[in-house]
């Protein structure tokens, strides 16, 4: 019989840590959310040219539309930094671990 233990851990960050832990959560949630809005924009723009395909507006869907690529969206960030100086408050590798996270969800 195999017994499976855990380990609970309970921290207390001091208000330093509270502070870099809730700054590194909210960029990550702006970073996560502003590839999201680009990826769901790519895919409104796909569907409005596919409806007018079947609308006998157009006659085929010639817009090649690009999947999510994992290196221009690193260099997005770093982008992104140069605009949002909030973003240079947090940890450099945080945030591009995020961009990776939205290659894992599928097209909406």
């Amino acid at each position: 019989m195999n017994v499976k233990k855990t380990f609970k851990f309970r921290i207390y960050p001091n208000h330093e840590q509270t502070e870099l832990i809730n700054k590194t959560f909210g960029c990550s949630r702006f970073i996560y959310n502003y590839f999201v809005g680009k990826q769901k924009n790519k895919d409104a723009y796909w569907s409005i040219v596919n409806e007018m395909v079947q609308n006998g507006q157009l006659s085929q869907n010639n817009w090649k539309g690009e999947f999510f690529n994992k290196n221009q969206s690193i260099k997005a960030v770093r982008e992104l930094k140069k605009n949002y100086s909030f973003l240079k408050e947090v940890d450099s590798m945080t945030l591009p671990s995020f961009v990776m996270l939205n290659m894992f969800f599928p097209k909406w």
